[in-house]
């Protein structure tokens, strides 16, 4: 298959419309790209990039929680206060919007900022957890972030499980874990199935999500982009829009009949 890309505007956006109103089984999805608009910087952009001043294997390695669990949320903290009052953006609401009219069957993301089901999205697979719990290694015990943050606000070091002491975990999954069984099985099950892949704000090089249009496409599915910068599948996109993901998205909700 050879790729139609387009940079962005309303031809492009015309195109990704007709080809979601054409599929039967469309799904979406997410990288961080999606969420830079709403104030959350990616991971590796040169000045910008979370990891451009730290090293992930030190701060952000299951290791260095169970070496130092002290020192390990002194980044996590700190990255947790920064992402709890952030709001979706409209990226992420059209995405919601496309679910609400029919049009996506659901979201698979590698995020765990929580922001696509804050904006209304109800069938979201994530396949890198969410920071909307952090999880006792001891007992099981589940921990809202906002009482987490409490936690961290009144004592400093790690917040520590109430019923047995234990340092808490953030309920992501951190460099040297494997993805959680369960979600990467309906996220390969919706790629699987899915006749149309739409990929927003992911450079598709982190694995095993990034197989996943792979996986649309062995099963006869097409895929489209909506992301800046390359990636590997440019070549075998249906379709790439390579603008400002809220631009294009809200371009793409223009370009369909209004909801009813």
């Amino acid at each position: 298959m050879t790729t139609g890309v387009v940079s962005h505007g309303s031809v492009g956006a015309d195109q990704l419309a007709g080809m979601l109103r054409a599929a039967e089984r469309p799904v979406a999805l997410t990288g961080a790209g999606i969420s830079v608009p709403s104030g959350i910087p990616d991971f590796r952009t040169p000045g910008t990039g979370l990891w451009e001043n730290v090293d992930p294997m030190e701060v952000a390695h299951v290791g260095a929680f169970r070496r130092d669990p002290d020192r390990f949320w002194q980044f996590y903290g700190e990255r947790f206060a920064t992402l709890i009052d952030r709001l979706p953006n409209a990226a992420h609401e059209a995405l919601a919007e496309l679910e609400r009219r029919g049009l996506l069957r659901g979201v698979v993301t590698q995020n765990v900022d929580r922001l696509h089901r804050r904006a209304g999205s109800s069938n979201v697979v994530e396949v890198h957890g969410s920071i909307e719990w952090s999880v006792c290694p001891e007992c099981g015990a589940r921990v809202e972030l906002e009482r987490v943050m409490e936690i961290i606000a009144t004592a400093p070091g790690a917040p520590e499980c109430e019923a047995c002491v234990a340092p808490l975990k953030p309920d992501v999954v951190l460099f040297g874990e494997l993805l959680p069984e369960g979600a990467m099985a309906e996220a390969y099950a919706l790629a699987s199935e899915a006749d149309l892949m739409v990929c927003v704000g992911s450079s598709l090089e982190v694995h095993p999500v990034a197989s996943l249009p792979g996986v649309t496409l062995a099963a006869g599915g097409r895929i489209a982009l909506v992301t800046q910068g390359k990636t590997p599948y440019d070549s075998a996109a249906a379709l790439k829009l390579s603008g400002d993901v809220v631009s294009e998205l809200e371009a793409v909700l223009a370009a369909l009949p209004a909801a009813s």
